[in-house]
């Protein structure tokens, strides 16, 4: 039975809660007056929670910023050390709430990176960027990788992989967009951006039409670099290390910066660095 049952979470309360909040007071007194008053802690920290996120995001609506999308996410309700991602457990090394980042270990096995890198080496090129003018595809100066693209089940391979994810941070299939692997050498790198797709540019109708909007990244490290090549995320100066076999997912729940997903690949300083990404979408991608 849950405990809500027997302590309703009333609009009255929301509100006070969003009024302490507002107010300056810090949430360890707001949580302790809650429990002095005879509120059960879950309840309590339950109610905190969601009235808070409730009223960030009634602002956030009013300051003319589009609503949240529901976005994938790993179930770490209870902090899990390993998830069950199917055909493999995959371990948990760090997670972030603020933004959502998350840093999985053992995603992908040895043979599975090196299967994935002698697959895409024969198609490499130019790595490209969305072209948000126009919908379509450009060479942009800030991306210096080799890479390419395979189709959504490609591959015994890449169904493996892409059904290992879906499963892993609970998101279709479907709403994925192609395996992406890309090759870096000393000197490339590709420049902090964001994944979504802004509103104000004339391209994204075009490109929203596929799938709407991207809503999470995983990217995952088939070799690593002997120097450099982190993912850094510079808005909270965090930067994942591209250990082979790993990998980092972040989501996004409306295309601003408000979502501090801000991030890029370092130069590469030394040897080689490979990855494969996987960008997710609101809807079923075409």
């Amino acid at each position: 039975m849950s405990t809500t049952q027997s302590q309703a979470i009333t609009p009255q309360l929301r509100q006070w809660i969003v009024e302490q909040a507002e107010a300056g007071h810090a949430a360890e007194m707001v949580l302790k007056s809650m429990i002095d008053s005879g509120w059960k802690e879950d309840v309590a920290i339950e109610a905190m929670e969601s009235s808070l996120r409730w009223h960030l995001e009634k602002k956030a609506v009013q300051d003319g910023l589009s609503p949240a999308l529901t976005v994938p996410d790993p179930n770490l309700d209870e902090s899990p050390l390993y998830i069950d991602a199917g055909d493999r457990r995959v371990c948990v090394l760090q997670a972030m709430y603020n933004p959502r980042v998350v840093v999985f270990g053992g995603l992908l096995s040895d043979e599975e990176c090196d299967g994935l890198i002698a697959l895409a080496k024969p198609r490499l090129a130019r790595s490209l960027t969305v072209a948000t003018k126009t919908g379509g595809e450009e060479v942009n100066a800030d991306r210096t990788s080799n890479g390419m693209f395979f189709q959504r089940g490609e591959n015994e391979l890449v169904r493996k992989i892409e059904a290992r994810i879906a499963r892993l941070v609970a998101w279709p299939e479907e709403n994925g967009e192609g395996l992406q692997v890309l090759h870096y050498v000393p000197g490339t790198e590709y420049k902090p951006h964001y994944d979504y797709f802004d509103p104000a540019e004339p391209g994204t109708p075009t490109i929203l039409k596929r799938g709407g909007q991207r809503v999470a990244t995983i990217v995952m490290y088939l070799a690593e670099p002997d120097k450099g090549g982190g993912t850094t995320f510079p808005d909270v100066h965090l930067q994942v290390a591209p250990k082979r076999g790993n990998a980092v997912f972040f989501s996004y729940e409306r295309p601003h910066p408000s979502t501090r997903t801000l991030h890029g690949g370092a130069p590469v300083l030394a040897g080689e660095k490979w990855i494969a990404t996987k960008w997710l979408r609101e809807r079923r991608f075409t």
